[in-house]
């Protein structure tokens, strides 16, 4: 499995902790929506898209299995949200 294509939407809001949405594409044939950027602690990360619950918990939608694979996901979303970063900047 590889991942063909990223697509980042940075958002921009006064104190809030999520830094963009992204949208992957898997060996061109299978997407995956609404992945939040989110500033922690430690620097970015990932959370993978989820709903709430009828008990008021929230259930991820989509995830990886294993965490190798959640580091490639993380990898090339946090890569291309800091090529949107740079470009933001240079303008």
């Amino acid at each position: 499995m590889q991942i063909t294509s990223v697509n980042v939407r940075k958002i921009e809001k006064e104190g809030s902790r999520m830094k963009g949405i992204a949208s992957v594409l898997l060996d061109d044939s299978f997407a995956v929506h609404d992945i939040r950027i989110i500033e922690g602690d430690n620097g970015l990360f990932i959370a993978m898209p989820s709903r709430k619950t009828a008990s008021g918990d929230y259930r991820d939608i989509a995830h990886p299995i294993n965490p190798d694979v959640r580091k490639m996901f993380e990898e090339k979303i946090i890569e291309e949200f800091n090529k949107i970063e740079t470009e933001n900047t240079e303008e």
